[in-house]
């Protein structure tokens, strides 16, 4: 047994038959390697051991989190949680607990990522800098590795494990700077030299740039900016909380979206990341959002499945009380056409690299405003001509993927960077019909 079983075991012992209880605990290792200036000037590893117990006391809920794992600490960590939940109001809305469940045979680890050392960061960080000679790099090399374990008092127990591995960075030259970026199960599957080279090639491409007109502008947005607009989907519309609220644009079984648009969370996709079971030990299957256009299905936790009467789709984070389910393997669905023929499709347009500052407006739209940065470039007559400076935008995203807007979907899915960070959105570069600039960086 794993450190990680024995610590829910022991803890659901020490509740015993005081409380129904459900135990959810975190061992692993967090390791980040940073530079600037082309130099590594930090190294830093986290060891990791984190328990989180839910209990409920006569309708009384009540969870608590601690570090502290020895014997004595989690006794005296489950008295104290036991004593907050007496002092609760009835919770009308807890679901309870589920009972014994089976999760999918997936294991998203890899070995030598687990235990990846401090040189083996070193070597991707110095690959990254070597693309981008004459050029000043920064940024991480993380790599992570967890063992999670769940259980509770009505006979659930699942358990899991994955590694993730990191690259992001960007290349400067004095007046300008590009980014690259990414991510996967495996150190081993990352090529840092050319994600280094990407961002090298868009900071010397940006040299120069000039302020375009505000306007609506076709665009080809790379799997940065995708991933952005998928997070802020998965955030504020197929949020079953949201839903329930009134505050989702989701309408089921609605053509929403355009034919070449679909959206899915495939936790058991062999590239996917993380873990096959939620933090309610809800197993995770795979769940299409959208279906060639088509909005499909809303995500739930145990608390939003209740309230919808329906069941979890194995979406609950810590802090779904309040901010609803999340999905952490959200996939956009990939194309067959090269970045080239997609620029080669633009009459006249910007390609852009990254979003950056992302803030919703009004979340029932999902109207957006947000900056362009690392790489923004004028396209016309089907080629990249000049580049453009950081430019500020308004926008439904869901409109910008409304039936028609879709032009062209690239071969280039993968892992990448978001607003809300990296390691769960898979996407490919999209050109759509319409993106509404509103001026430059200052406004």
């Amino acid at each position: 047994m794993n450190r990680e079983q024995i610590l829910v075991n022991d803890t659901l012992d020490m509740v015993s038959d005081r409380a129904g209880a459900e135990v959810l605990a975190d061992v692993g290792t967090s390791s980040l390697t940073r530079f600037a200036n082309s130099f590594i000037h930090q190294n830093v590893s986290e060891d990791i051991e984190q328990v989180t117990l839910k209990v409920a006391l006569e309708g009384k809920v009540a969870s608590s989190t601690t570090t502290a794992t020895s014997p004595d600490a989690l006794a005296g960590f489950v008295d104290s949680t036991l004593e907050t939940a007496a002092t609760q109001p009835v919770d009308e809305d807890w679901p309870g607990m589920g009972g014994p469940t089976e999760v999918a045979a997936v294991d998203h680890w890899d070995k030598d990522t687990a235990f990846a050392d401090p040189m083996a960061r070193a070597e991707a960080v110095k690959a990254f800098v070597d693309a981008g000679e004459g050029l000043l790099g920064a940024g991480y090399c993380e790599t992570d590795s967890r063992r999670h374990a769940y259980g509770n008092t009505a006979g659930r127990r699942v358990h899991g494990r994955f590694t993730t591995a990191v690259v992001d960075g960007i290349h400067q030259t004095g007046t300008s700077a590009g980014s690259g970026h990414a991510c996967g199960v495996a150190m081993s599957g990352l090529d840092a030299g050319a994600v280094g080279a990407l961002a090298a090639q868009r900071a010397r491409d940006s040299v120069g740039a000039f302020d375009a007109k505000p306007g609506q502008y076709q665009v080809v947005l790379s799997p940065e900016c995708m991933a952005t607009i998928a997070v802020f989907l998965n955030v504020y519309g197929f949020n079953g909380k949201m839903a329930e609220e009134g505050m989702s644009f989701v309408d089921l079984g609605e053509q929403q979206f355009d034919e070449a648009f679909s959206l899915w969370d495939g936790p058991t996709d062999p590239g996917a990341l993380h873990l096959p079971f939620d933090i309610e030990g809800t197993p995770k299957r795979h769940l299409d959002l959208v279906r060639a256009g088509v909005t499909t299905s809303l995500l739930h936790t145990r608390r939003t499945a209740k309230k919808a009467g329906t069941e979890s789709t194995g979406h609950a984070v810590q802090g779904a009380e309040m901010w609803g389910p999340f999905a952490w393997n959200m996939f956009v669905g990939g194309g067959g056409e090269s970045v080239e023929a997609l620029i080669a499709g633009v009459d006249r347009g910007i390609y852009v690299s990254t979003f950056n500052y992302c803030r919703v407006l009004d979340p029932k739209s999902l109207v957006v405003t947000g900056l362009t940065r690392n790489g923004t470039f004028m396209i016309e007559n089907g080629k990249i001509t000049e580049p453009v400076t950081n430019m500020r935008f308004t926008q439904s995203f869901v409109d910008a993927l409304a039936p028609g807007r879709v032009e062209g979907i690239g071969d280039d899915a993968r892992y990448a960077d978001s607003e809300f960070g990296p390691t769960f959105i898979h996407a490919p570069t999209m050109r759509l019909g319409s993106w509404n600039f509103t001026g430059g960086a200052s406004g």
